[in-house]
């Protein structure tokens, strides 16, 4: 299985220019939400944490092979507070993957509720197995 899924969906840093030249304009800093990835004969399936997220704030973006998931970062404490300390700098969430191109891109279904994402990227169907039928010889 574990094989499988690396052709589907590739390492997520790849996606992500700069992970490769760290030397790059730096972006403010991210969260990237951890994410468990199944896949089943018919495609695979990815639930990501995004706790606080509200569906319409959520972007989801297919760019080529590309699949990127934003949204902003809302942890729930008061503007009134101010931080002694704080692990968490960000202020948005971010992750990116490379598709393999047995995804049909065009058919991903996406549902956020209470702060789980669950995306569903469809094969395409020449990707799908399937089974030839044998004849016998006259």
């Amino acid at each position: 299985m574990q094989n499988q899924t690396n052709q589907v969906i590739a390492n997520p840093a790849a996606a992500n220019p700069a992970a490769a030249n760290p030397s790059a304009a730096r972006p403010e800093p991210t969260l990237v939400p951890p994410v468990d990835i199944v896949e089943d004969a018919n495609g695979i399936t990815v639930t990501a944490d995004l706790p606080g997220v509200d569906p319409d704030d959520l972007v989801i973006r297919v760019e080529g092979r590309s699949l990127t998931l934003e949204a902003p970062l809302r942890l729930g404490e008061a503007d009134a507070i101010a931080f002694v300390y704080s692990e968490v700098r960000a202020s948005r969430y971010r992750r990116s993957f490379e598709l393999s191109g047995e995804l049909d891109t065009g058919a991903i279904q996406a549902d956020l509720r209470d702060g789980v994402l669950k995306l569903r990227l469809p094969k395409s169907e020449r990707a799908k197995p399937r089974r030839i039928e044998v004849r016998a010889a006259p």
